[in-house]
Parts: C-alpha cells; structure tokens; sequence
C-alpha cells in the first residue's frame, strides 16, 4: 500500500515562491532541510487540515529558469469559495488560463509552474 506525501516544484527565488503559496493558497512551512553547506534549501508548505505537502527546492547554484515544456502538467486544489479565490487571484494578477465552461481556472506561480482551482463540489 502506498500513501501520498508530498509534490515537488524547484523554484529559483524561495522566498518569493513561499510568499506566492501562503497569500494565493493558504499554504504554510511545515518543515524544512538546510545542509550544512548551503547548497540547497528544501521547504514543505502543507494547508494545515491535510496532508498534502508541497515542497519546494532552492539549489543555490541555480540561476537560469526552468524549462517547463508546455506546462502539460499541474496541480489541482479545491476551493469553498470559489468566486472569492478568483477575485484574489484576479487582484493577485496570477490567472492565465479560464474556462467558465468548465467552471475552473488556472494560475501561475513565480517560476510559471500552473496552478488549477476548483469549486469544491
């Protein structure tokens, strides 16, 4: 048997990405990994009611962004208050894709990663 733990995205600004998730999705550190040489930095960001994590990677070294193909995959969150979500991430200026149709939208996050919110059923 298996059990989910956690997504990965690396990131090249932390601070700014760890910014990003707390205001946009309400995710908060949970933990964290510094080695003692500093090349790395590992951060879990987790919504506090369950558990999903997402972690996000600094590696010192890095400084060009990352190439992200057609952005064909993402992550999908629940919202209960679906029009509230848009009207933040529309003041936010995050959104980059809407299909009303479907009744969901996507948003970016500070590295380009996508991000799809949806009304909790």
């Amino acid at each position: 048997m298996f059990e989910f733990t956690h997504y990965n995205f690396n990131v090249l600004d932390l601070e700014k990405s760890m910014k990003f998730y707390e205001e946009a999705l309400g995710l908060k550190e949970v933990s964290r990994i510094e080695p003692a040489d500093g090349s790395f930095i590992i951060v879990y960001l987790g919504d506090g009611k369950t558990n999903f994590k997402l972690e996000l990677t600094w590696l010192r070294d890095r400084k060009e962004p990352y190439n992200l193909g057609e952005n064909e995959f993402h992550l999908a969150f629940f919202t209960d208050d679906y029009e509230k979500a848009y009207a933040k991430h529309k003041e936010m200026g995050c959104i980059c894709y809407e299909n009303p149709e479907m009744g969901i939208y996507f948003i970016t996050d500070p590295d380009n990663y996508w991000l799809e919110v949806l009304p909790k059923e």
